[in-house]
Order: C-alpha cells, then sequence, then structure tokens
C-alpha cells in the first residue's frame, strides 16, 4: 500500500486510471489540507476505495460492519469517496439492495454520478478488490486515519487559539481537553460478542464464588451487614447512596473509600486505589474527617483545642496522617466539573496506576447534583441523566464499582415515611442507571422528626439487581462521624 503520507503528486501518479474529475476532488481536498497545516493530513486513497469494494461485494454486512465501527462519510478523505459512501449508508438504511448497479442509480437519480467521476470510477472501486476477507483492516484504517485528521484539526485549533487567547487559562485548557476527547469518543466499541466468552468470564466468577464459600467477590465496604446483601460493590456496578442533608452520606461513604483503600490487616482482602470526587467539600476537610474517623478522635474536642500537644491523641493522629498519606487514596475537589472532564481524570489516574500494587479499583462521586452540565441551555432533568448515564458508562469502562451520592427530595419528609426510589432528587434516569441504590435515613422520635444525630441509622437496599434487597441497621458514633456494625443486625 502506497505511504500514507504521500505527497499530492505521488498520490496522482499512482491513480492514472482513475476519472479527472475523481482526481481533481481528491487534489482540492489535498491542496486544502496543505494551506491548513502545510502537509498533506493522514490519508490512504487506496484503503478508502478498498473499503468500498467490500461494501459492493458485500453491501449489507460490510456497511452494518461500517456502521458498527463509527464510520461516517467524513471518515472518508476524498470527496467522491464521501458521497458514495453516505449513498451506500442511505441504501442501507432504506432496505435497497446494495451492488455497483443499483449504487450508479441511486447516485445518477440524486445528480451525483458525474460529481464521483461517472460509471469509470465506480467500476475501478469495484474491481479494486475480489473478497471481503480484509474488510475489518480497512475498517479500522480508514477510521484511525479519520482520527488522526480530527486531532490534527483541533491541534490547529487549539495552537491558533493560543495566540489569540484572552481570559482564564483553567477554561481554556478545559476546552481543549473537552475537543480532543471529543475525538476520542469517536473510537471503535466492543462489539457483541458471542456466548463463548461471556460465559468463559461468569464460570470464573462463579469459581470465585465457590472459593470464597459465600464471602466477598467485590470491593468490602467494611460493614459486615451490607456485604451480605451485596458480597462487596462489584466491578462495573454503580452505586447510588442517597439521603436528604445532614443524615450523614457523605461520612457513610468516606467510611466505603477507607475500607477499600486500608482494609483490616487481619483481612485477606487486597487494597485498591480510591478516587474521590468532592465537589462540595474541600480536599483538606475530607481528609480532616477521615483523620479523626479512623484515628477516632472526637472532632469537635479537637476544635475546641481540647487536646494537648504531644498528648495521645495526637500521636494515634501522627501514625494515623503517616498511615493515610501512603494510601491509594486520591482526591480531586475540583468545582463545576463536567461528567467528560471526570471521566477524563479518572481514565488518567486509572492508566497511571494501572501497574502499581493497588490498581484503582473504587471512585467515589459527591455528589451527582453537582455535576455541571455539558449544556446548561438543556432542562434539569436531562443534565443529571447525562451524568448519570456517564458514570454508569464509566464503572464499565473503567472495571470499577463507582459509588455516587445523590439528594433525596422532600417527599419522604412530608409524609413521614422512609424514603424510596421515587424519591431520588430531579431525575427518573439515576433509579434506571443505578445497578444498586442505598438509602440513609434516620429514626424519627416521638414527635416524628428525624434525629439527625441519632446513634443508630437505617440504611435501606432498595434496588440491587444481582441480589436481595432488604434493610439494615448501622451505628452511628457521631464525635467520630463513623458508621459501624450495628450489634443487633439481623441476617439478610
Amino acid at each position: 500500500m502506497a505511504d500514507d503520507s504521500a505527497s499530492a503528486s505521488d498520490q496522482n501518479a499512482a491513480h492514472e486510471g482513475a476519472p479527472r474529475r475523481a482526481r481533481g476532488s481528491r487534489k482540492t481536498a489535498a491542496a486544502s489540507a496543505a494551506i491548513t497545516t502545510g502537509r498533506v493530513q493522514p490519508h490512504s486513497l487506496e484503503a478508502e476505495e478498498y473499503l468500498l469494494s467490500c461494501c459492493l461485494i458485500d453491501g449489507n454486512d460490510t456497511v452494518a460492519r461500517c456502521l458498527e465501527g463509527k464510520i461516517t462519510a467524513k471518515s472518508f478523505y476524498a470527496p467522491a469517496n464521501q458521497v458514495i459512501f453516505d449513498r451506500l449508508v442511505d441504501m442501507y438504511n432504506n432496505g435497497v439492495a446494495i451492488e455497483g448497479g443499483t449504487l450508479a442509480e441511486e447516485l445518477k437519480t440524486n445528480r451525483q454520478l458525474e460529481d464521483v467521476g461517472g460509471y469509470a470510477y465506480l467500476t475501478q472501486i469495484s474491481g479494486r478488490i475480489p473478497t471481503v476477507a480484509q474488510a475489518p483492516y480497512f475498517i479500522e484504517k480508514v477510521r484511525e486515519l479519520y482520527l488522526l485528521r480530527e486531532l490534527i484539526k483541533v491541534a490547529a485549533n487549539a495552537i491558533e487559539e493560543c495566540y489569540t487567547h484572552a481570559g482564564p487559562l483553567e477554561s481554556f485548557i478545559d476546552n481543549v481537553e473537552k475537543d480532543i476527547f471529543a475525538v476520542t469518543q469517536d473510537r471503535i466499541s466492543d462489539a457483541a460478542q458471542q456466548m463463548s466468552g461471556p460465559t468463559r468470564a461468569a464460570m470464573e466468577l462463579i469459581t470465585k464464588m465457590a472459593g470464597h464459600k459465600g464471602g466477598l467477590t467485590g470491593v468490602s465496604s467494611g460493614l459486615t451487614s451490607l456485604d451480605k446483601f451485596t458480597y462487596g460493590f462489584q466491578p462495573q456496578e454503580m452505586i447510588i447512596l442517597a439521603a436528604r442533608p445532614s443524615m450523614g452520606k457523605t461520612s457513610l461513604a468516606l467510611n466505603f473509600a477507607e475500607a477499600a483503600a486500608l482494609p483490616p490487616p487481619r483481612n485477606d482482602r487486597k487494597s485498591v486505589g480510591v478516587l474521590i470526587f468532592s465537589l462540595e467539600m474541600g480536599s483538606s476537610q475530607l481528609a480532616l474527617r477521615l483523620l479523626c474517623s479512623r484515628a477516632r478522635v472526637d472532632t469537635k474536642k479537637l476544635r475546641d483545642g481540647l487536646y494537648p500537644p504531644g498528648g495521645e491523641e495526637f500521636s494515634q493522629l501522627h501514625q494515623t496522617a503517616d498511615e493515610l498519606s501512603k494510601a491509594p487514596i486520591f482526591i480531586d475537589d475540583s468545582s463545576q466539573l463536567t461528567i467528560m472532564e471526570l471521566r477524563a481524570k479518572a481514565r488518567r489516574l486509572a492508566a497511571r496506576l494501572k501497574d502499581t500494587p493497588a490498581p484503582l479499583g473504587f471512585i467515589m462521586v459527591d455528589y451527582l447534583q453537582l455535576l455541571s452540565p455539558t449544556d446548561s441551555r438543556v432542562p434539569r432533568e436531562q443534565q443529571v441523566a447525562e451524568a448519570s448515564r456517564g458514570l454508569k458508562s464509566l464503572a464499565k469502562e473503567l472495571n470499577v464499582p463507582v459509588l455516587v451520592l445523590s439528594q433525596l427530595n422532600r417527599a419522604a419528609e412530608k409524609d413521614e415515611r422512609v424514603p424510596r426510589l421515587s424519591d431520588l432528587r430531579e431525575s427518573g434516569s439515576i433509579e434506571q442507571d443505578a445497578d444498586v441504590v442505598l438509602m440513609l435515613s434516620r429514626p424519627k422520635t416521638a414527635d416524628k422528626t428525624f434525629q439527625v444525630a441519632a446513634p443508630e441509622a437505617d440504611l435501606i437496599i432498595a434496588k440491587q439487581r444481582n441480589g436481595p434487597v432488604g434493610e439494615i441497621k448501622l451505628r452511628f458514633v457521631s464525635n467520630i462521624t463513623r458508621f459501624e456494625n450495628h450489634s443487633n443486625q439481623p441476617e439478610p
């Protein structure tokens, strides 16, 4: 195959038999690219023609493969090839049989036949290759070169804007990252798999379950009563932890994160990397909570200055601080974070930790409704739905559990009842996307009001795709903001 970055004259020499109009359209594209970047952009006219030839040999199947591989008309470099593929897709969608004769007739009907070089160019394409065996290769080649051209375009725009930009640097960098991410989103996604692969993975999970004899198969929450319901937080799951304000959902989520990164020494579970996105609290505030909770030091007394430096409590805090500083816990307290930016950051950290003793194994987002919308003009419900779908996709992509904190509306308080799925705030898509929904509630006093600082709490497993639902009792140690197993917890 000719070199992908060959000059325009070399490409024309290799295609002396192509119709004059088709050659002219290619030269126009090459000239345009040269004006933009000073060099001919990456492309392979041969790969494009081979792919179109495969489409004409085995139309419906190859066009379907192209669409699955996210090939569009824009993926082709030559304008003539763009027109031809666009017409092939229309024929595929309309159920028209795809072959050279019908393609020529469709192009003629739409007054595009001469634009692509006439019958001569269609004849040349149809005779390019005798078999469709290499169609996947040419799909990948065309897609790869298209993505390179798109990256060149984004990079060229970024360079140009660097000279003229006048404003906050952070927003400019975010926009550049967003543009690059939009290009990388066009990468091929996994296609449907034959049952042999998923069945093998399921049997591996079954073997693991049998080996653990009812033990954990996911990341431990640190709460025995909850782990008996879930068998740990499973990879690819999105777990929603919902509650009204001041019920302790951040404290409970931090307990989960601590258990994932710092399992008890007597436990045979390995430490995993934990990424915390805190859109509400600063990293130092979270660190203070983690310190006092793990060291079991009364936060209020510490703030009141009742612990003298050098005392037992300070010694415990120093020891815990040393332990936490070495733990694989990462906190991002960026404000006004979009779902796209969040996913990009998670990917980068996952890549960094991939070959470490504690790869990324748990993500926490505090909280869902504070994520900034990609488009502020769309209705609020759609904004939350977009974030919810993005977080579920992230869990599947990185193969880790993603714990997402969420607000509940006031309905449960008004009706004096325990919360339920319909109380999830601002979007019904949250309960649809979630694999597990946990709802934190506090017992009521005699006057039917909730006790915010009650010594116990109810954790309701309102939804679980792959396990039972129910309710568990937790003990809340308010002075260290820590949830623990309740001594009187019934079995699920």
